[in-house]
Order: structure tokens, then sequence, then C-alpha cells
């Protein structure tokens, strides 16, 4: 007989043939993987030469706009190809020195006795080497090929002590520790058997003794290789900000396999509650820094899915390997099982010592398939944590790289065509951003605008959409989290479901012969059913996905909102179409449940259909008697084939549903970028090479170039620029309302579309890039201080210095020079208060203060300022502009500020822009247009100095400036006790995060389980909901007896024939544990009719059986299917109910739950644990109440056979248990930390979502992208470490189990023939089942606990404090209440919070009916706190408020709120047009619409309402971010003027509209109420003085009573009467005229400040002259005479003024 040609089969009896143990086990298999290995280092070896060669390529040329949301180069990627590679490579330790980031410690590790263990390992083999030169030199092997044997074992083991040799001596070749390895593992399996050869067949003394030694040495180098840390090398350990490194990498391969890293994490866990700090780091490989930076290497071509999965081939293919290996190793514990059996009916067929070794290899077979899951599974995650740190990622610098703003939002992921153009939009971006594409950038500016210009032209008209606000916010938390998850589970659908399918069909032909044909017939028909299934899956979750979308940003809308929506006390109506938005979600969500539990029935079903026609075919057509081994092996495997078919269908139904996620991620990165970086290349330099700020020639729009609306207009457009901005000086830009001033600013920092020309602004290069100037400090970037103070959640200081390093004295400088210091005197915190999410716990004014603080503070050469004086009050503004904007702060720095503050601002500017409508009026330097009356007379008569700067900041504000202050003059002894106070208080408070969310710990509560099992139904409810379990668990049992009793039929033979237990099957398909196949019964062969006397078939009906069997089966899939629908019915009424209250409690909750609960943790209540309770609780709460049914039948038939097995399964279930509990206690926590670390990630998203105009202004992308790895991580530590305790927990359960199934194998072995083979088949069987149902127990109940983590997060805000009630039924106000608007506070006292001082004090005054009321003071004297008072916004401490007589405090808040009117200080718009903002639910015409409309001036008198005449000649234009119309001047294309349709869309919260249009708006909204009382705070503040000047014309005309809050004083100046609040006390209640003449008042030292003083005289005085005209007439000379001393007198004050 030839080589390795030995006979088949290979197994004789007990043992392996020698042919075989010497051809293959000694020669062929050994030199093989030395082969393998030799070739792997060679190719390895080629591969680095080539690598190392020197790159003659190109360099990459920068490009800027990836450049500012890519990394900076200060943190590279790690190769984690190979980390030793990157030592050597880039020199040393440099290339791991650059992951770690500033402030972190870092330190090697190395494994204990490093080098004796290479020593240890190098004799061992020598000791081999040895063993192989004896055998060969005493012919020790005698077999035929004995001489080859000793030769290849020498051979081999040679190559290994050179590998091993060269591992010691060469510290860089510690990768060759892997192949070592290897061939370690190998040998010691060939080793093994030939071990177990000599000891149940001994040979020759020598042989024996040879084999013996060389298994010993073999084992020795295995184990140890095994159990020292992986590659046996020192380890970089970086200790981040105190976060412990990860243990994984310092782990040995048997630590990795049995995850027994993971113990020190689960001890702690145990001892105390994990918190974020306790919770290893990321390895660094996994950090979100490093897995973009080297995910960016790669180019993309395809589309992104197919790019995301060649990205991870490498780990999906280590992924599927693990997955094959765990698929073939399912079935081992079967055939074992079998064998066993075998073996028990016929135990003469071979020695005992078999039965043992199949005894053992249960365990062993099964703990290979256990860590072949484990890995792979581990593997998934790996990946799932990678991408969702890429897609994240990437979607937040996309973001940051949007357009300003757009025409439409799109709807992603709605099947429109032709991705063409943008397709090659990304990849040029990629190939840009890579180097790979030829950048040709021409000279001249003209051709970048054309490119442009083509560019814009060649995308489809549509281009003008962009994914809102609340999509994209969806797209990170919904989305890549869907993305994510389904790549953990690839290998299901890859390798693991096919490979258990071909194993399965091969073992079911072997015992059913044709008849199992009927089988794999119907399963190859439900392959397309499941898939149908998935199909319709994704369908419903599409619906589910766009409901929810549409829900969350109904809800989302009114959150931002909630204020207006209380004031209007509008919270019923919104909350009726949250709940319609709900409604269609539940729907939505209704059909995927019936979906589902369609698919469960089918499922359920399915084993019924095959099993039937199998044994029709194999009893009816075949005529072959079917006994009982035959009859439960079939239904075994036939179960076992369900779960990957099942598999099969629900992975596809995944993977479909994240390509959907995918595909809409994919359109949102595809989406139009802003222009801002092309627009401000590098340098502002002009043709001449001087450096300039301003426009050439330039036209703007908003939007897409040639984007056309409904009514075919443009949108709002800049026409003809041509300034230059005087660089170091201050130039201010004015002009009426929406005239496109602050568009103008944005065009100027390239947010705008340029349509021709070119814009210069040094704002091209990251803040990070420029070097400031030595000599001033200053560096050439731009500060930006928006319109809406835009601020980050965190405390004032960090917001101020905007992440600049502190300078103690210039950071005190701005705070004083902002007029910031009393503020912060009066915070409880100081500057370590905290700003909440939006700046929601400051004014207006100290929000736009210390924005404003920010610019100043910043290094930035240039400030541009958009009308930043609005929001504070006129003698602040003094300030504000005299010592910050004309200070010392500000020497050397370019200033624009935009300005309605005329008077105040243009006299001292150095340059001038005047606008309308979108062109440029006139410019120049403000001597020229005052004295050519741009200004009207006012300023022209007056004479100013030159521009006044203020030399030094003063050392403090003096007390009438920013916060509260007392008169003029302070009273020493007060100002240093307040100061003393505030400092004491500073002291006591810690400093709070602004992220911090509430996290409950240890187990969830009995009352979080009752509102939720409350919610789903009544007693009767849970009655039914047992009676369905109990049926769908007892059709189980019922099928397995009724066989049972079948087969029986055939075996007249007392024997008990096993029953199969179908119940043991885990609720899981993710784990397929060896239970199925379980008692898989006797003869399997040829069931010899000396044990059994088989009666023919004839005997047996059996019609009869198959039918019941149907019966049974049909009625079990009928209770299945009635179980699911009936909990899915009970899931989605508590859905509704909780949502329902959820929605209640936070729309009814108090003004100051909003003050302090950032709007993130809110929203995530609404989408995250919403969606929780939507989709997961039930199916999950199904799976834990049939783990329970199932081990209860389990425990009940096993003590009923073997009561011996309950004395083994009570120990077992004591371990189990605490196995459990030792999981549990981690892995909640880890959870729970996992959805607290969600809102900061979500709540950043939102907060650069709405300031990357400012984000991107300051250049500071880069560090927002910084921040955001550093959330990703914070996100994915828990995450990833809760995994990890997964695959813990299921590791050692499989141990257990495997523990119970070897006792049950040796309690069989130990009493042969004592017992029958059916009692040992049901022991064996029904054992396992017990393991694994207990493992799902634990798993589902930790899933349950976690699920129900979301019901306790809204139990939560269900407890929140609630107003007072909307309706008093006893006590309701009359109908045409309050008929005449007298307002009259009663010792009035209130507070924001117990624990804090009163706001108001004793206030007692009246305001009679139709007066007109102004209030002024300080900022934070009270005013806002007045208003919130009067809506019971705040409630009364002590005394009370009367309208007309009825005291407030005693009518319900609905009825309160109905009546009474306020005009906010923040404009707060829907998204929608402007009929739905000015009327939201249909309660006014057209007409009266349009009235409204005309009183606040946003349609002029001369303007025509469309539908009256045709405006043919005004060539239209839609929507813009500033609109106003002038009488059209049909020769120049101008901007139309969109109020004249009432359809003209408004964005998400007004955004096209200018601030100035937006407080119109707004007022207008108000006026159609026709307020009896109407409260005004601050309504005009951003609305230039003329539009001004005529709102109050018309409010004058009003008969209501007005309570208006003042930052101009003009607007008061003619009111009847003024009331000047001072630390929530009254300071002065009287007419204006009558205030002014005292002479040392409180009111006179405003207007003296507000540097207006002469015109306010004017007004108030002829104010008071009418309404006393009787009086005044009588005795006119005295007040006169007192007018000229005054007017003298003023105008030395204004000589004085302009001096200081």
């Amino acid at each position: 007989m030839g080589f390795a040609q030995c006979g088949w089969p290979i197994w004789r009896i007990d043992d392996f043939t020698p042919c075989f143990q010497e051809d293959y086990l000694k020669i062929l298999l050994p030199l093989i993987v030395v082969g393998l290995s030799l070739l792997r280092l060679l190719t390895s070896i080629l591969l680095r030469a080539a690598k190392l060669k020197p790159n003659h390529g190109y360099n990459r040329v920068a490009d800027n706009e990836q450049d500012r949301t890519y990394l900076p180069p200060d943190e590279e990627p790690v190769d984690e190809s190979d980390e030793d590679e990157a030592l050597i490579m880039n020199g040393g330790r440099l290339a791991l020195a650059k992951v770690t980031t500033k402030g972190s410690i870092v330190q090697a590790d190395t494994p204990p006795g490093q080098t004796v263990l290479t020593v240890i390992e190098i004799l061992a083999i020598a000791g081999l080497v040895g063993v192989n030169v004896v055998a060969l030199v005493l012919k020790a092997y005698s077999g035929p090929h004995g001489k080859i044997a000793a030769i290849a074992g020498l051979s081999a083991w040679t190559y290994v002590l050179i590998l091993a040799a060269l591992r010691l001596f060469l510290r860089r070749a510690s990768h060759l520790w892997n192949h070592t390895v290897a061939i370690y593992a190998a040998q010691w399996l060939f080793s093994l058997i030939g071990f177990r050869s000599v000891i149940v067949h001994p040979t020759t003394q020598l042989r024996q003794t040879l084999t013996i030694v060389d298994f010993a040495l073999t084992s020795l180098l295995f184990f140890m290789s095994i159990s020292t840390r992986k590659g046996n090398k020192t380890v970089i350990l970086e200790w981040e900000d105190g976060i412990q490194p990860s243990r994984e990498n310092l782990a040995s391969l048997f630590s990795d396999f049995t995850f027994g890293w993971v113990d020190s994490i689960m001890w702690e866990g145990w001892k105390e509650p994990l918190t974020a700090d306790r919770v290893w780091n990321l390895l660094p490989t996994d950090k979100a820094a490093t897995v973009l930076a080297n995910y960016r290497q790669v180019q993309k071509t395809t589309s992104l899915a197919y790019h995301l999965l060649s990205y991870f081939k490498g780990m999906v293919a280590a992924q599927a390997a693990w997955a094959v290996m765990s698929g073939a190793f399912t079935f081992a514990p079967t055939l074992l099982l079998k064998a066993i059996l075998e073996y028990v009916e016929d135990p003469t067929q071979a020695p005992r010592n078999v039965l043992w070794l199949y005894v053992i290899l249960l365990p062993i077979t099964d703990i290979v398939r256990s860590v072949g899951d484990a890995q792979a599974l581990w593997i998934g995650r790996k990946i799932c944590i990678n991408i969702r740190a890429i897609l994240v990622g990437e979607i937040y610098a996309k973001a940051l790289r949007r357009k300003a703003a757009a025409g439409n939002d799109k709807v992603l992921g709605e099947d429109k065509k032709d991705e063409a153009p943008a397709k090659k939009g990304f990849c040029a971006k990629l190939k840009r951003a890579l180097g790979l594409a030829k950048d040709d950038k021409k000279a001249s500016d003209q051709s970048a605008a054309e490119t442009a210009v083509t560019k814009a032209e060649d995308k489809a008209d549509g281009a003008d959409e962009q994914a809102n606000l609340g999509t994209i916010t969806t797209l990170m938390s919904v989305d890549s989290f869907k993305v994510s998850e389904v790549t953990s589970y690839l290998h299901f659908l890859i390798a693991s479901a096919p490979t258990q399918l071909i194993v399965a069909i091969i073992l079911l032909y072997s015992v059913m012969g044709y008849s199992a044909i009927p089988g794999f017939i119907i399963m190859a028909l439900l392959l397309p059913v499941n898939i149908g299934f998935a199909k319709s899956f994704q369908y419903t979750q599409k619906k589910i996905m766009s409901a929810t979308d549409k829900r969350i940003h109904t809800t989302n809308e009114v959150l931002q909102n909630i204020r207006i929506i209380k004031y209007f006390a509008w919270e019923h109506r919104f909350e009726t179409i949250v709940d319609e938005k709900r409604r269609a979600e539940l729907k939505a969500l209704r059909t995927r449940y019936m979906v589902w539990a369609c698919a469960v029935a089918v499922w359920n079903t399915v084993p019924i259909l095959i099993t039937f026609f199998t044994f029709f075919v194999y009893t009816v057509i075949e005529k072959k008697p079917l006994y009982p081994s035959i009859a439960f092996t079939a239904i075994s495997l036939f179960m076992l084939l369900r779960y990957p078919l099942d598999q099969l269908g629900d992975m596809i139904a995944h993977v479909q549903e994240s390509k959907v996620s995918v595909d809409r991620i994919e359109e949102f990165l595809s989406e139009e970028e802003t222009e801002k970086y092309k627009q401000l290349a590098q340098d502002s330099v002009d043709e001449n090479g001087n450096k300039i700020i301003g426009f050439r020639d330039a036209s703007f729009i908003w939007g897409g170039r040639n984007t056309v609306a409904k009514d075919g207009s443009l949108a709002f457009r800049l026409l003809d620029l041509n300034i230059e901005f005087q660089q170091g000086k201050l130039n201010v830009i004015t002009g009426p309302t929406g005239c496109g001033k602050s568009s103008m600013l944005m065009a100027l920092l390239g947010e705008m579309t340029i349509l021709k020309g070119r814009v210069f602004l040094p704002g091209g290069r990251s803040r990070e890039d420029v070097r400031p100037d030595p000599e001033t400090g200053l560096a050439d970037t731009c500060a930006y201080v928006a319109q809406q103070a835009w601020l980050v959640n965190g405390s004032i200081k960090d917001n101020i210095l905007f992440s600049a390093p502190l300078d103690e004295q210039r950071y005190k400088d701005v705070i004083v020079a902002c007029a910031l210091e009393r503020d912060l005197e009066i915070l409880d915190n100081g500057d370590e208060t905290l700003v909440g999410e939006k700046g929601i716990t400051l004014s207006g004014g100290q929000k736009q203060r210390i924005s404003l603080a920010r610019a100043v503070y910043s290094n930035s050469k240039h400030l541009l300022m958009d009308d930043c004086l609005s929001a504070v009050d006129s003698h602040t503004a003094q300030w504000i502009f005299s010592n910050c904007i004309m200070g010392p702060l500000m020497k050397h720095r370019t200033c624009i500020l935009v300005s309605h503050n005329i008077p105040l601002c243009v006299p001292f500017s150095d340059f001038v822009v005047q606008m309308a409508n979108g062109r440029v009026t006139a410019q120049g330097s403000p001597q020229e247009l005052i004295a050519a009356g741009k200004f009207g007379e006012d300023l022209a008569q007056k004479s100013y100095p030159g521009s006044a700067h203020v030399s030094r900041v003063p050392s403090r504000v003096p007390s009438s400036v920013g916060e509260e202050g007392d008169h003029t003059m302070i009273n020493e002894a007060d100002g240093s006790e307040s100061q003393t106070k505030a400092q004491t208080i500073k002291k006591e408070h810690k400093k709070q995060d602004a992220m911090e969310e509430s996290k409950a710990t240890g187990a969830v509560k009995w009352p979080v389980m009752k509102l939720y099992l409350t919610a789903m139904g009544k007693w009767w409810f849970w009655v039914l909901s047992a009676v369905v379990f109990g049926a769908q668990q007892f059709s189980g049992v019922a099928t397995s007896l009724w066989i049972k009793e079948w087969a029986n039929q055939y075996a007249t033979d007392e024997l008990v024939a096993p029953t199969f237990n179908m119940n043991s099957q885990s609720y899981s398909s993710q784990t397929v544990s060896p239970t199925y196949f379980a008692s898989i019964a006797t003869y399997i062969k040829g069931n010899d009719s000396n044990t059994f006397s088989t009666t023919s078939n004839s005997d047996v009906n059996v019609g009869y059986y198959l039918t019941v069997l149907a019966i049974i089966g049909i009625g079990g899939a009928v209770a299945a299917f009635a179980r699911d629908m009936w909990i899915f019915f009970g899931s989605l009424t508590a859905s509704w109910k909780l949502h329902q209250r959820l929605m209640r409690a936070v729309a009814g909750a108090r003004f100051k739950f909003f003050d302090v609960t950032p709007l993130g943790q809110i929203m995530n209540r609404f989408s995250k644990d919403l969606e929780a309770i939507d989709q997961e609780v039930a199916p999950i709460a199904i799976g834990v109440m049939s783990c329970v049914l199932g081990i209860g039948v389990t425990v009940t038939l096993i003590a009923w056979i073997t009561p011996g097995f309950l004395i083994a399964g009570f120990f077992i279930t004591i371990l189990y248990v605490f196995l459990g509990a030792f999981y549990l206690h981690a892995s909640r926590d880890l959870k729970r930390l996992e959805s607290v670390q969600r809102s900061p990630l979500f709540q950043q998203f939102g907060e650069t979502l709405s300031g990357v105009v400012t984000i991107r202004a300051y250049g500071a992308e880069r560090r927002f992208i910084r921040e955001n790895f550093a959330k990703i991580n914070a996100q994915i530590r828990p995450f990833i470490y809760l995994w990890a305790a997964n695959r813990w927990l299921a590791f050692r359960t499989d141990v257990l189990g495997d523990l119970v199934a070897f006792s049950a194998g040796v309690f069989v072995i130990l009493s042969l023939g004592k017992i029958d083979p059916g009692s040992a088949g049901i022991s064996l069987s029904y054992a396992i089942g017990f393991a694994d149902n207990i493992l799902w127990l634990v798993r589902l109940y930790a899933m349950n606990e976690q699920n129900m983590n979301s019901v306790e997060r809204i139990k939560e805000y269900l407890d929140v404090e609630q107003e007072a009630v909307a309706v008093v039924e006893d006590n309701r106000p009359p109908v045409n209440w309050p008929a005449h608007g007298s307002v009259e506070f009663i010792n009035y006292t209130t507070r924001y919070r117990a624990e804090l001082e009163p706001v108001l004090r004793n206030l007692t005054f009246k305001i009679e009916a139709h007066e007109k009321i102004g209030i002024v003071g300080r900022t934070g004297a009270g005013k806002s706190s007045l208003t919130l008072a009067i809506f019971r916004a705040l409630e009364a401490d002590e005394g009370k408020i009367l309208i007309d007589d009825i005291d407030i405090g005693l009518i319900g808040l609905r009825d309160l709120r109905e009546r009474l009117t306020i005009v906010p200080q923040e404009p707060t718009l829907f998204m929608g047009t402007i009929r739905t903002n000015l009327d939201p639910f249909n309660m006014y015409t057209d007409e009266e619409i349009f009235a409204a409309l005309r009183r606040v001036h946003l349609i002029k008198a001369d303007e025509v309402i469309p539908g009256a005449v045709s405006t043919a000649l005004l060539p239209q234009t839609p929507v813009a971010p500033e609109s106003e119309s002038e009488p059209s001047r049909p020769a120049t294309a101008t901007n139309k003027n969109i109020f004249l349709d009432l359809s003209s869309p408004v964005t998400e919260s007004g955004n096209n509209l200018s601030q100035g249009q937006r407080q119109l708006l707004c007022l207008a909204r108000a006026m159609l109420k026709k307020p009896t009382v109407l409260v005004m705070d601050e309504a005009t503040a951003s609305i230039d003085y003329a539009t001004d000047a005529a709102i109050q014309e018309t409010i004058r005309e009003l008969t209501s009573t007005i309570i208006t809050i003042a930052h101009r004083l003009q607007t008061i100046a003619d009111y009847d009467k003024v009331l000047v609040l001072d630390k929530g006390k009254i300071v002065e209640y009287a007419h204006p005229w009558e205030l002014m003449q005292k002479a040392d008042g409180s009111f006179r030292s405003m207007c003296e400040m507000s540097g207006d003083y002469d015109t306010l005289v004017k007004i108030a005085k002829k104010a008071y002259k009418t309404k006393q005209l009787v009086d005044v007439e009588e005795e006119d000379e005295q007040p006169s005479m007192a007018t000229t001393a005054e007017g003298s007198g003023t105008g030395d004050e204004g000589k004085k003024d302009g001096e200081n």
C-alpha cells in the first residue's frame, strides 16, 4: 500500500487505523502546517520590502474644505493591522505615542517572566527535537513509513526552534508568536490522538515512552502559549483623564476565548454600582479619531454600503470563519447523543473506553462551538462600534459643512433615482481629500465663480433641499445605530445559517432517506415566505420611521417653543396635534406587530407541516414502520433546521432595513455643502496683493443659484455689492428691517451662495492653523456675534473663553467692558453658572452680552457683530458701545457692526453702509452721509466730536449699567456686603456638569413595572394572557406525547419511547444549542428485530394518528398567534397611554422645569426611550414568559422520569443564580450608563446644528469634531463592555450547561444495564435543554430590566411638578373678561425657586384700564419676572394680582392665558407658512390677517395684496432670510415681499426671516387676538427706528391696556406712566414727563445716559401736554421756563457725555 493511501473507514471500533495515524498525523499534516507558516512569512517579508520603498509620488494638495472638518495632523491614525510594524516603521515608540491625547499618562506593560517563558519554550522544543532524533536512530516508529515520520517530526520541530530563537533574540520579531502558537495547537491535537492510542492499545515500551514524552512536552508548549499574553510582548497602556485602559490587549488566548479578561470589570460592578469613570477606556484602535482617520484613507468608489463592507472585509471574513466552525460543531452533541444511545442499546459493540470518549467529547465539542459563537459575535461588536464611530463622525463632519440655509426640507430615503451627479460630487470630494484629483486652480477669480455656476447648473433644480435638523438627529440617533447593530450579526447571514442548513440536510437524508424530501421542499418554500415577511417588516419599519420622524419633529418644535405655547394656552391644541402624529405612528406599529405575529405563527406551523408530510410519506407511501428512534431523530433535525432558515429570513430583513438607513445616510452625506471654504480662499488678497475685507461686484442668493419657488420667484438676493470695509476701524451697516443687513454679514462669512464677483475676508483657515501676531497678540481670524446669541451648554466662563487659554486680566477686562460684572455677582455660581441648553437659564440681554464677550475675548482681528446692542437696554448699550466697541480691547481690530441704533453708533464710526432691499444705497464716512441727509434731520443738526476711543477699560462697571443697581451712587456698605454675599454663595456651590443626567441605580423598582403592566391592561387582560400562554406551551408537550404514543404502536415491546422535548428550544434566534436535537432515541441503525417485535404497518391506523397530530399542531400555531397578538395589543395600549401621559406631564410642567432640563434630555425620552417601549418591551416580555414556562415544563418532566437529576439540577441552579446575579449587577449599570451617555452626544449634535455658522466663523470646526469624538467614545465605552459582559455570561452558562450534559452522561455510564435507552435519552436531552433555557431566562430578564429602564426614565418625567389646573370649573371668569383691562398688584412677592431670593418684592401699584405703561430698569431688575407673574408662570409667594377685580390666582390657567396676550422677547415661530404662524387654529379670515400684517408694517401702505391686482411687473422672488419691498422699479431686479402671500413658507424657528421680521410677525399674531391686555417684552428690539416709530403709532391707536418692557426709551417716552423697577422693588411710578422733572430721579439718569435726552424730553412733554391739555394751558409759563433751563443743562451734559 502506497504512502497516505489508507483504507476507509479510518475509525475502527475504538481507534484510528495505524496507517492514518502514521501517514497523516505524523507526516502529512504537520508538514502542511509548517509549509503554510513558511509561506505566510515569506509573503509578509516581500510585502514589507515593497512598503518600505521610498515613495516618489506626489504630495497631497491641501484641500481646505475637508481639512477644516477632518482630523488635524496631530491625531494621525495608528496602523491597526500590526502594531509592531507601526512601531518599527515610524521610529520606535512614536506611532503609539501619537494617538495619546493631551493630559494622559502612558505606561509600558511587560508580561511577567517574558524572557524566562521564551527560554523554557526553547528548551521544550529542543526536547521534542531530541525525541524525534531518538525515534529516528532507534527506529521506534515501526510502521512502513516510520523513518519518514521521524524525519518529518524532526524537521517540523527544528523549524519551530528557529522561530522561537528568533523571537528570543530579535525584539521586533514578536509577530512570529502567531506562527509558533498555531503550530503548537496543531501538533498537540495530532499527538493527543497518538497518546490515546498507545494508552488504549499499548505497543513497544520504547514507542510508548517516546509518545508519552512527546505528548507531555507538546502539551506544555501548547498550554504555556495559550495562557500567556498574546505575542508575549510589551503593551503600551494609556491612562486618559484617569480612565483605566482596557485589559483586552493584555489577555492571553485562553482568556480571550473564555472572556476571562472581563472578570475584573464584572467584579467591580458586583462590589458597587459602576460609574462612567470606572468603565475602562477603549483600545487605541477603537477610538473614534483613529477609526475615522484610518477609514478616510480608503477611497470611496462605490455606494456607502458596499464601501463599508469592503473596508471591513478582513474582520467580516474572520467573523465568518468562526461562525462556520460554530455552525459545524452545533451538530456534534446530536451525533454523540445518538452514538451514546446506540451503545446503551448494545454494549457489546465496542470496549467501554469508547463510551467514555463520547461522554467526554459531549462537553468539549459544545465548548468549541461556544468559543466559535462568542468570537464571531465579539468581532461583530467590534465592527459595530467602528461603524458607529465612522457614521456618527461622518454625519457630524458633514453637518459642520452643510449650507447655512436652504429652501425646502428634504425627505431622506425617498425613492428618487438618478443619483449619479451627487455620487460624482462625493467621489470628487473624496479624491480631493485624498489628494488624488488633479487640482488646477486657475489664477483668475472669474473662473472660480464660473465653474461654481456651471456646477450648480449641473445639479438638478431640486438641489436646494436639505435634510432638516430633526432628520439629521434621527440619522445620527436611529439610522447609524441600526446599521451598526446589523453588522454585529452579519455572520448569521453569510456563514452560520448556510453551514447549519447544509449539515442538517445531509444528516436528515441519512436518517430518513427519500422521505426527507417533502420536508426539504417545505423548507425551501419557507425561505421566500420568510423573505416576504422580511420585506414587509422593512416596509412597516420605513413607515414607522417616517411617522416617528414626524412625531419627533413636531414634539421637538413644541418643546422648543413651549414658552409661547404656554403663554397662549395652546398646550391642549398642540397635544392634539402630537397625538395625531402618535396615532399614525402606532398605526404603522400595529401593522408591523401583525406581520410579526403572522411570522411567528408560520414559524410555529412549519415543523408540524414538515413532520406531517415526512411521516405521511414514510408510513403511507414507503410503508416503513415508524420506530421511536427514527421519529425523534427526524423531528429533532427538522426543529434544528428551522433555526437557520428563520435566521436567514430575519437577517435578510434586517440587512434590507439597514440598507434603507445606509442609503438615507449616504443621501445626506452627498448633499450640497457650504461654499464658504471656496469663497474665502486662504488669503483675502485682491489683484494688487492688498489685504482687503469686502466685496467686488458681488451678488449673492440664499439657497441654490437658480432655485425657483412655486410662484416662479427667486430667493432673497444681495445685488451688486462693491464695498471695502476699513480694517482696524469701526464699520457700521444700517437700514430698515429685512433689507439684508444680516445677509451681508452672512455673505461676508461665505455662508450665502455667490452668483458673481468675489468676497474677501480672512476666514478661510482653521483657527488652529493661524499664528497670532507677536506684537498685538491678534490673529488674522474672525469672530462673529450672531443676532440670536448662540451659546454652548456649559458654564458662562466656558462660553466666553470658547477654549482659548485663560488670561485673567483680559478676562476681567472683557467682563467689565461687556457689562457682565453685576450679572455674575447676582448669579448663584458666578461665571461657573451653567448656561442651560441654548442659554435658557439667562435673559436675552445676558446671552447677547456673553456672546459679545466671547468675540471680544478671542484673539481674532476681525469682529462681525449682528445687532448685538438690540437685546440690552439703552444705557447698557451706551456703556458697551463706549467701553467695549470703542474701548481699548478693540484696538487695531476691525469691527463690522449691524445696528439700528443710528444716533449711538453712526457718528463715531469710520465707515457706514446704508442698505435697502438687498442693495447698498449709500456708503462712505459718517460725516459725508450725515451731511447728505441720509439719516434724517436729527443727526444732521447735532455736532459730534471725532471717534472717541476709550483709552482703558474702567476697573468696574458703574452700577447703573448691567445688573441691578441702586441709584447712580453706590452705597458702599451695601455694595461690599452684596459682593461678599455673592462670593460666599459662590463657594458653596460645586461646579455642576451641564450634561449630567440622573441615572437610577440598583434593580428596577416594582412601581416602574407596575406602571407598565397597568398601562397594558386591567386584571382580565392578564387572566387571558395566562390562558393563551398556557395553551401554546401545552400544544408543544402534546405533540411530543402523541408521537410517542404513535411510535409505541410499532414497538409492542414494553420500552418507554423517549419523548422529544419541543419546549427546550431556547427563545432566541441567536444561539442554537444542541438541545434541539435532544432525545434522539434508540437504534437509528437497523432497529434489530430481536429487540423490537415489530408489528406490521397494517395494524396501525396511520390516518388517525396523522390527523390528530395535524390538529394538535394547528391548535398550537393558533395559540401562538393569539398569544403574540394579545401581548402586542396590550403593548400598543401601553405605548399610547404612556406617551399621552408623558406629553401631558411635560406640556403641563412648570416653566422652571424647562429652565433646568436640557431639551436633549427631554427629547431622549420622546425618541429613544419611547422607541424601546414601542418596539422592544413586548417581544422580550413574551420571551421571558416563554422561558419561565419552558423551564417549568422541563423540570416537571425530568423529575417525573429521573428524580435523581433533581439533586444535580439543584446545585446547577444555585450556580446559575449566582452567575446571573453577578451578570445582572454589572450589565444593568453598563446599560444605564450607555443610555445616559447618549444624551450628551445628541445634545452636542443639536447644539452644533444650530450654531454651525458661528462655529465656522470662528474656525473652530476641529475642536468641535474632537469633542464629538470624545462623546462618541464616552457612549461606546459602556456599550462595548456591556457586550463583553454578555459574551462572558454566554460562555460561562454554556460551560455550566456542558457540565450538566457531562454529569448526565456519567450517570448513564454508571447505571449501564440498569437503565433503558428511552429513559437515558430523555434524561440527557432534557438535562441539556434545562441549561439553555436558564441562559435565556437570565439574558432576557436582563434585557427586560434594561427596557424597563426606559419606562423608569419616562416615569421620572411623569412625576415632574405640574402647573395649576387649566380650568377651575367652579370659578370661571365671565365670558367677556377682562372687559376693561385694569391690572392691580397688591403686596405681590414671588421667587423662581424656594431656595432663591425673591425676584419681586412687595409690589403694590395699579394700572388703570386702557393705560399704556412702560416698565424700565437695569437688566435683571425683575422686568421680565413681572410679565411672568401676570401670566402665572411664577406663582405668588404672598399678595395677589387682580385683573378687572378678579384674582388671577383663583381661576384656571387656560382661562387666564387665553384672555391675555404677550409678545415675547424671543420671537417664536413654527415651521409652516405665514398663515399657520399667525393663526395656527384657523380662527381668523385672510382679511383680518392682512390687516394685522399692515398694522405691523410688514405690508406697506402702498403695497397691493395679490389677488386684488396683478403684480406681473415685479420679477418675483420668494423666501428670504431678509426681505422687504420698496415700490417696484421694473428696471432692476428686486426682492418680492413674501408677506403678501400667506402661504409663503416659514422654516424651522423662522430662520428664513430676519430677526426683526420675526418680531413683527409675533406682534401681528398678538394684534390678531385684539387683546384687552397686551404685554410686550422688548418686542421691537431688533427693528429699525423708523419701523419702530410706525409701530408705536399703531400701538397708540389700540384701546387696550399695554404693558411694555422697553430698552429703547423713545418707545415709552409718551406712555401714560413709567414704572421703574430695581432689585424687584418699585423705585418710581408716574408719567415720564413728571419723572424727568426729578433732578436725581432714576428715570431721568437713564434718559441722560441714553444720549438722546433732548428728543425724549420733547416726546414726553408733548404727550404730557396732550393728556393734561386743560391744566397745562392755565399754567403754561412755568414748565416752559423749566424746559429752557433743562435744555441748556442737557447741552452741557451732552458735551460732557461726549468727552467721557
